[in-house]
């Protein structure tokens, strides 16, 4: 299971560290501290190595950082809500709540990303050159900080959705062709072809005893991953284009009493009516939420003196919509929130429920019927 840690928080974004950021921090540090400064220039102290490995490793990080908040602030700006930035084995992401609404809009905040790393690169250098008179160890690491953001603000250029080469790529096509959804497929597409070179070439890589082919072959299928999932958000949410909550709600919900045991719960409700997810109302106001995974988190010995109150999720920590709430920003709290169902309420009353399989249900009738 992975893990992530809230590490700071700058201009109202939180910064997360991803467990598997650990890994490419400690290998890092031990390429560059066994490694790259040792072939570089000699110091009577081993220990050195390793203070200036950890330092320039963490300096690679919060460039990395700098990228993803260029990406964040310019978001901001321009009117978007940016949730937080994770740190993981491959680089950075930072969680944007919608995507952006003009191809204009896209264009500036795919590029600026590229821009910040170019021009860390070139700031590194200058140091670089201004400190080689004095310091040999801090010119290697300032030379390869240079490298380093070079190679990330390139890599990313890359016209493959979604890296932000992707985008801008699909920013232009949108702007040309006023379809997000065909100029979604086009940049998907390059990313693939972009993915599969990798893969294929890293393969070869390693054949030839380059180990560092794996990591290209890593890339890629990540890459090729992001890029077909990033063409299946955007259909998804033009199916739900014009949809409301009220459109798109059960009203065949199932309500039951907050003091019935769990084991009834599941012999009489979950296994007969093959629901997953129940609302607990008290005198007709709901009182909170119980589902499967509610169920899950406790011993079937336990079930028979647990009530659902015991285990639901209370009201206050539900998340919910109106019925007048648009099919996409239902999508979005689910997403966000990670539930896989939101009641539908109106002035406290409930109207409704949302479950994820009933987005896909009605995603898949709006495509067979072309809509």
């Amino acid at each position: 299971m992975k893990y992530s840690w809230k590490v700071a928080r700058i201009s109202g974004i939180d910064i997360k560290i991803d467990s598997s950021w650990i890994l490419i921090f400690l290998l890092f540090t031990f390429s560059l501290s066994a490694f790259y400064f040792p072939q570089s220039f000699e110091l009577n102290n081993r220990a050195y190595y390793w203070i200036l490995g950890i330092l320039t490793s963490l300096l690679v990080f919060i460039s990395v950082l700098v990228h993803e908040l260029a990406h964040s602030l310019i978001a901001i700006k321009q009117g978007e809500k940016v949730e937080d930035i994770t740190l993981f084995i491959l680089g950075g992401v930072a969680r944007i709540s919608e995507e952006p609404k003009t191809p204009q809009k896209e264009f500036l905040m795919s590029l600026v990303g590229p821009v910040s790393s170019f021009a860390l690169a070139v700031v590194f250098l200058l140091i670089s050159i201004l400190i080689a008179p004095v310091s040999k160890p801090l010119q290697v690491a300032t030379s390869y900080l240079a490298l380093i953001n070079a190679v990330l603000g390139g890599f990313n250029l890359l016209p493959g959705f979604p890296m932000d080469g992707g985008r801008v790529l699909r920013s232009i096509v949108w702007r040309a062709t006023k379809d997000l959804k065909k100029a979604t497929r086009v940049a998907s597409l390059v990313g693939q072809t972009i993915a599969f070179l990798m893969i294929v070439i890293g393969i070869f890589q390693f054949f030839w005893a380059n180990l560092g082919g794996l990591w290209l072959v890593l890339i890629g299928w990540f890459l090729h991953n992001a890029s077909v999932q990033g063409y299946s958000q955007v259909l998804l949410k033009s199916s739900l284009e014009g949809l409301k909550a009220s459109d798109l709600m059960s009203k065949d919900f199932i309500v039951v009493e907050p003091d019935l045991s769990v084991d009834t719960l599941v012999r009489d409700m979950l296994l007969k009516n093959r629901e997953r997810v129940f609302l607990v109302m008290q005198e007709e106001k709901l009182i909170g939420l119980v589902c499967l995974e509610d169920i899950k988190k406790f011993p079937r010995e336990r079930w028979a003196e647990l009530k659902v109150k015991d285990i639901m999720t209370p009201v206050e920590k539900i998340i919910s919509v109106s019925p007048e709430a648009s099919g996409i920003e239902v999508l979005n709290d689910l997403v966000k929130s990670n539930v896989n169902q939101v009641p539908v309420l109106e002035r406290g009353q409930v109207k409704g429920i949302i479950c994820r399989t009933d987005l896909l249900r009605i995603m898949q009738i709006r495509s067979d019927l072309g809509i």
